[in-house]
């Protein structure tokens, strides 16, 4: 079943663990695998339990030996292309990059070319295989109108010690965002677990009894008089959507967000649209920071910052002007 570049890992389940999806159970391994890609491996047996072929569905029981087989990257469905990529930092196992708006990290239906992985590809020809064939070295990502830093893997050890620092929360990831509204107290928490929309698939939303645990922790910058704050936000957690979605649900939606925020009419409907300020706020104003972890090699942690992207500094200025009117 496997062939010599296969990378293979065992687990057996623990006595102590109460019944649990093996799917659910390997998405939350040192694995490193997304739930989507566990169980494309399942059902094409490259995971078996007790050396049988399984569901994804299957309840784990204790004593089951899991015995996962991660094929090598294959990147013969996508042509690398040309993309300029602003890269701070890359040694034999990262690449440490500033990613602009606009751009999506990896293939999707409705992005078949132009992506940061198509990027990625030709820029360094070799990348960890953990992602799968459309998400090679692809360790956690950005929305396509989030702005910053980001970490990519170029080998699978890599891949699984960043994964792991990413699931337990150890990474420091740190956020400025603009937001609707002026907010009253210097800093806080918000503390809601979150999961798909029921309604609306392809969107997250606060839901107290079926999401996951999702911490994420504010301090106001800055406020502007004309109504919007300035906020450093950190992740505790790395749901989908995260920021935009606690910002939305507490009333102080990330400005320029058309999902979870105001639209166009919003904005065409305020005197903010008349003095300048709509140019500048196109997308989401949202922008990765800083992050700091540990280095897969050395295990010495590392902090890197990217600069407030020039569409935000534009729009704070603005504010900042529209506050002595």
């Amino acid at each position: 079943m496997n062939s010599n570049s296969d990378r293979e890992v065992c687990y057996e389940f623990p006595d102590n663990e109460q019944l649990i999806r093996l799917d659910v159970y390997l998405s939350s391994a040192s694995v490193g695998l997304s739930r989507s890609r566990i169980q494309a491996l399942i059902k094409s047996g490259k995971i078996t339990v007790n050396d049988c072929c399984s569901r994804p569905s299957y309840l784990l029981k204790p004593g089951d030996k899991i015995f996962v087989s991660i094929p090598p990257p294959s990147d013969d469905k996508i042509k690398p292309e040309a993309i300029v990529l602003s890269i701070i930092y890359e040694d034999d196992s990262i690449i440490v990059l500033n990613k602009p708006p606009g751009i999506v990290v990896h293939p999707s239906p409705g992005h078949t070319s132009g992506t940061l992985v198509h990027g990625l590809l030709y820029h360094a020809r070799g990348l960890s295989g953990i992602g799968g064939v459309i998400r090679p070295g692809i360790v956690h990502r950005l929305d396509k109108d989030t702005s910053g830093i980001m970490v990519v893997a170029k080998n699978d050890n890599a891949h699984d010690f960043l994964a792991r620092q990413f699931k337990s929360g150890s990474i420091d990831k740190e956020y400025i965002a603009l937001v609707h509204g002026i907010i009253k107290s210097s800093e806080g928490k918000i503390d809601l677990p979150i999961a798909r929309n029921p309604f609306k698939r392809k969107e997250m939303s606060v839901r107290l009894e079926q999401g996951r645990k999702a911490l994420t922790l504010w301090r106001k910058i800055e406020e502007f008089t004309c109504g919007f704050s300035l906020l450093s936000i950190k992740l505790k957690t790395g749901r989908t959507h995260q920021i935009r979605v606690h910002l939305s649900h507490i009333g102080h939606p990330v400005a320029g967000d058309r999902v979870y925020g105001y639209g166009i009419n919003w904005w065409k409907n305020n005197q903010l649209f008349k003095k300048g300020i709509r140019p500048s706020v196109n997308r989401q104003m949202l922008h990765s920071r800083k992050l700091r972890f540990i280095h897969p090699d050395n295990k010495k942690y590392m902090e890197f910052e990217a600069p407030v992207p020039d569409d935000i500094d534009q729009a704070l200025n603005t504010l900042r002007h529209l506050d002595f009117q």
